[in-house]
This record gives C-alpha cells, sequence and structure tokens, in this order.
C-alpha cells in the first residue's frame, strides 16, 4: 500500500485591511458644515455642533470623517473614561497601568432608543452574578469623554435623555446614584447632532445647548452633483488610488488644527470685538448670554484657523450665522429664515 501523504496545509487568505472614512478634505462643498466641525475641534468650549438637513447631503459621512481627522489624545492605556494622567483615572476603574498611550480621538454614537442605563452607565451584572462584586460598567458618556458624542435623527430622541444629557453637558460630569452605587466620572465632549427638520423639531432646552448649527441642503447645480458622485465612486471602487491624495490634504488640515489651538490662548480680543458681540445680539434678540460667549470663542476659533493674531469684525461675520441663527425667536410675520435674519441684521449693525 503506498505510503500516507501528509496533508497540504494551505495558507489562509489574509483579511483585507478596514477602510477608512471617506476623507474629511474629499467632501464637495458643505462648506458651513465643515466650517463649523473644526471649529470646534480647534476649540470643543464652543459646545457642539448641530447640522439639520436633508437625508443624502453628507451629514453622517462628515462626522465619520471627523473621527479620521482629528488628532490623537494621550490617555492612561485601560482607562475607561481617556484619562490624561494616572491620578485622574476613576478609583471604580481600578486601573493600575500608569503608561500613556496615544489613541484616536474618541467618536461615540448615541443610537436612537438607547437606554439611560447604556447611557450613564450601570451595575456590573455578569460580575455581581459570577464574583458576587459590586461594580460599575461604565455607558457611553465615559467612553465620549474627551471626544465627540455623535446624535443621529436627534430631534427623535427621547425626552428622558435629553434631559440626561442637558445636566451632563452643563456640568461635564456624569453622576450615577442607582443600584447602590455612587458614581462620579468626568463626561466632557462635543456633541454632534444631526437630523432632518421634516421629521419633527429640537426641543428648546437642548438646541440652546449647542454651539453651533447650520442648514445642509442637496447641492442645486449639475457640476457639483457630478463632483460629489465622482469622488464617492473613486472612493469605492479605487480605495487604494483614491485614498493618498486625501489622507494627505486631511494631514495638513489636521496641521491647521493642531497650529490653531496653540495659537488660540495668545489672540487679542479688541473691545471693539466684544461691543460688536452685544449689539448684534440685542439687535437680534438673543435670550440670555450664551450668544454672544458663543460668538465670541467661535470668532476667535476662526482668527486662530486664519492664521491672525487679533480677533477682527471680519471673524466675527464668518461664523455668526451659525453662532445665532439657532437661538433666535420666531418670527411669525418674517417668512425669511433664521440665517437670513442673522445676515441681514449684520449688514445693519456690523456695516
Amino acid at each position: 500500500m503506498p505510503a500516507e501523504t501528509a496533508p497540504k496545509l494551505h495558507a489562509l487568505p489574509s483579511r483585507p485591511a478596514p477602510r477608512q472614512p471617506f476623507p474629511f478634505s474629499a467632501i464637495v462643498g458643505q462648506e458651513a458644515m465643515k466650517q463649523a466641525m473644526v471649529l470646534t475641534a480647534i476649540d470643543p468650549a464652543i459646545g457642539g455642533v448641530l447640522v439639520f438637513g436633508d437625508r443624502g447631503t453628507g451629514k453622517s459621512t462628515a462626522v465619520r470623517a471627523l473621527a479620521a481627522l482629528l488628532p490623537e489624545i494621550e490617555a492612561v492605556e485601560g482607562c475607561p473614561v481617556n484619562s490624561a494622567r494616572p491620578d485622574l483615572c476613576p478609583d471604580w476603574a481600578q486601573v493600575s497601568a500608569t503608561q500613556i498611550t496615544r489613541k484616536p480621538t474618541p467618536v461615540v454614537d448615541l443610537p436612537l432608543g438607547v437606554t439611560e442605563d447604556r447611557v450613564v452607565g450601570a451595575l456590573d451584572i455578569e460580575r455581581a452574578l459570577t464574583r458576587g462584586e459590586k461594580a460599575f460598567e461604565p455607558g457611553l458618556l465615559a467612553r465620549a469623554n474627551r471626544g465627540y458624542l455623535y446624535i443621529d435623527e436627534v430631534n427623535l430622541l427621547e425626552d428622558h435623555i435629553v434631559d440626561l444629557l442637558l445636566d451632563v453637558a452643563q456640568s461635564g460630569e456624569n453622576v450615577v446614584e442607582r443600584d447602590g452605587l455612587s458614581i462620579r466620572h468626568p463626561a466632557r465632549f462635543v456633541l454632534v447632532g444631526s437630523g432632518n427638520p421634516e421629521e419633527g423639531e429640537l426641543r428648546p432646552q437642548l438646541l440652546d445647548r449647542f454651539g453651533l448649527s447650520v442648514e445642509v441642503t442637496s447641492p442645486r447645480d449639475v457640476d457639483t452633483r457630478v463632483a460629489v458622485i465622482l469622488r464617492r465612486d473613486a472612493y469605492e471602487t479605487g480605495y487604494d488610488a483614491f485614498m493618498p491624495e486625501w489622507q494627505a490634504a486631511d494631514a495638513a488640515l489636521r496641521e491647521r488644527i493642531l497650529a490653531a489651538r496653540v495659537a488660540l490662548p495668545a489672540l487679542k480680543t479688541p473691545a471693539v470685538v466684544l461691543h460688536d458681540c452685544a449689539a448684534l445680539c440685542i439687535a437680534l434678540g438673543s435670550d440670555g448670554l450664551r450668544g454672544e460667549l458663543t460668538l465670541l470663542r467661535a470668532a476667535r476659533a476662526q482668527a486662530a484657523f486664519e492664521g491672525a493674531e487679533t480677533v477682527g469684525r471680519a471673524h466675527l461675520k464668518a461664523v455668526a450665522v451659525m453662532a445665532l441663527s439657532h437661538r433666535l425667536r420666531r418670527d411669525p410675520l418674517d417668512e425669511a429664515g433664521s440665517g437670513v435674519r442673522v445676515a441681514r441684521m449684520m449688514d445693519e449693525v456690523l456695516p
């Protein structure tokens, strides 16, 4: 009988590397949306971005692209809240590592229908049952600390989740008092929401928490729509050739963001700019002072991005619509949109 031969071993096919998101720089048009996201990357204290508009206008694509664009952060390895130093890790996390690693800026999705336990965290049931230990299982707010929290269809979010987000966004801290747990941890994040106005309006309490608001529409000219089709098709069918060019553009934009972050504290803000902020908000009838503060922060970020040493009226005008349009009271006698009203008032108050 012939001797048995050893079975041949066949090499397993290698798995293709996961695709990177569509590049931020390759998004055609939608300049206001991209500008707003860049400004919050320079200064997260601006308070987030609300993007409202038609379906299929690149809202979700821009948020995914933002994750790949943003600079990495330094965080303690294994820390569930992305702490920058070991002494900042919460005690309940029981992190023994002291090694600092670099990781992508967190961009966490908050899905519709999410439970409160999933958002804030809750008792770790598995450890309680198997080990008899009372331990905390962190939620989405812990993962989003020092990063971005993204809500698609934000206008459809349940009211009790909206109230919870309002509390955390204001305090920058997540507090959990339930199931015998008493937990606190930092939860400072930039809130990014997108939605379609046809599916319902946003509650005024949450609307006011977004620093910037932009409206996106479908392009109306043939050339722009063709450019969108060509770039998306190149990404899907010629990924290896398409990505290097736009990754280089994203890298250059990232360097501009980093440079603007460094320059921001040294920017000079003349008294006339503060006067312009107040005068414009008074003329528009903006409630409270959040409008002035957001307008000033956004203008400073715009000036830093442009490489200016002093904030000027031009920087205010560049960001006024996105900083103030969602803070206006409705005027039933004025059919113009809020953005048009802000632009019209700028021409009168800031000639």
